[in-house]
């Protein structure tokens, strides 16, 4: 069966590339459909798959992809499905609308429905960030937006969410049952270093507003500990200003530098609410104890006491509340690494090639489709 892969945009790679990757490589023939890619900001194996690009690859300031928000549903109806059977989405905003033939099976990994025009509209476009003008222009399309993305969930044959807490999130919105898959680690790569703990804390986190990284600066410039946050972001230079002496920003980091940075952390710390969270387990496959916060995704993959801390309060004292806790326990970092080979990459793509054969195969039922749902309702 033809058989072809879509991903909303390859820009970088981060949670959901790496979910991508794993698509590529158990099917390696599929092509990947994408709305916009920049040659060079994926690894290896992801650039060297065929990649088929809408027609927002061709407008002007393509770098610039988000502010065509508008546009997504158009350029996600120009892509061009028709020849394929099978169609597995990789999804965190628009591609989990393509339209496929009728008879064709679709099944969505959805990464969260889209934050923005959902739950977390305020942490992206609140007047204090963008401005007036555009937070006002921005709410009606946001309007739409909800409204297309709630009215194609039916061209979805099965969902397929990385934790129970999105699973939550997609029957809210759509009204639609999921399957979980955690997504996949690479715990052969990361695995418990032979040197001495180091004094600081470790963040490995994109530089946005809802990743709360403000909330975790200004809880370590209070305790005047050790922070090192490795990510990059369109909100770096405002942290840069609000960071304490003993607080890093150290950009992006190699792989190399990661895997050091996680073997020699005290702790990691995840201060937002994250869909599923891959980091905080990578930290962990190193025998390093997470310090998530207590809702969203990120607390289903941590055992607390025995993996890490679960952070009580959405604000700084909650994190000093957490790392206080976290240094009065002993954690054996073999049981931490034990649990975090659960969420290896083995497990996930026989996971993920289970659900593709029994669909394949008629085994499953195929919930939510009818005529119209694979028509021209955009």
């Amino acid at each position: 069966m033809k058989i072809a892969l879509v991903h909303d945009w390859l820009t970088g790679m981060r949670g959901g590339e790496k979910v991508l990757e794993r698509f590529a490589a158990l099917f390696p023939d599929a092509p990947i459909y994408t709305l916009v890619h920049e040659a060079g900001s994926v690894s290896a194996s992801l650039e060297a798959h065929e990649i088929r690009t809408s027609f927002l690859q061709r407008l002007p300031a393509r770098h610039a992809y988000r502010w065509y928000l508008p546009l997504f549903p158009l350029a996600v109806r120009s892509l061009d499905l028709s020849e394929y059977d099978v169609v597995l989405s990789s999804s965190h905003c628009a591609v989990k609308a393509v339209r496929t033939r009728s008879d064709a099976i679709h099944l969505c990994y959805c990464h969260t429905p889209m934050r923005y025009a959902w739950d977390r509209f305020d942490e992206y476009f609140a007047p204090q960030r963008v401005g007036w003008i555009k937070h006002l222009l921005i709410r009606p399309t946001m309007a739409a937006l909800r409204r297309w993305d709630r009215r194609t969930a039916p061209r979805v044959d099965t969902f397929i969410a990385n934790s129970g807490y999105v699973a939550g999130r997609i029957d809210r919105y759509y009204g639609r049952t999921s399957a979980v898959v955690s997504p996949p680690v690479d715990t052969e790569r990361f695995v418990p270093g032979n040197g001495p703990t180091g004094d600081y804390y470790l963040m490995v986190s994109a530089l946005s507003p809802y990743k709360r990284v403000e909330v975790a600066i200004e809880a370590f410039n209070r305790m005047k500990r050790p922070l090192k946050i490795a990510g990059w972001g369109p909100e770096r230079r405002r942290l840069e200003k609000i960071a304490g002496p003993t607080v890093q920003l150290l950009g992006r980091v190699e792989d190399n530098e990661l895997l050091r940075l996680y073997q020699s952390c005290r702790g990691f710390l995840l201060p937002g609410v994250e869909d599923a969270g891959i980091a905080p387990v990578e930290a962990m496959a190193c025998g390093r104890p997470a310090l998530v916060l207590a809702a969203g995704g990120a607390p289903e993959a941590v055992i607390e006491g025995q993996t890490g801390v679960y952070v009580a309060d959405t604000g700084a004292a909650g994190i000093v509340e957490a790392v206080d806790t976290a240094e009065k326990l002993t954690f054996n970092k073999d049981t931490i690494r034990a649990h975090s080979e659960r969420y290896s990459v083995a497990a996930f793509d026989r996971q993920i090639a289970d659900l593709v054969e029994r669909h394949t195969s008629g085994a499953a039922t195929q919930t939510g489709r009818t005529a119209t749902t694979r028509g021209d309702l955009d």
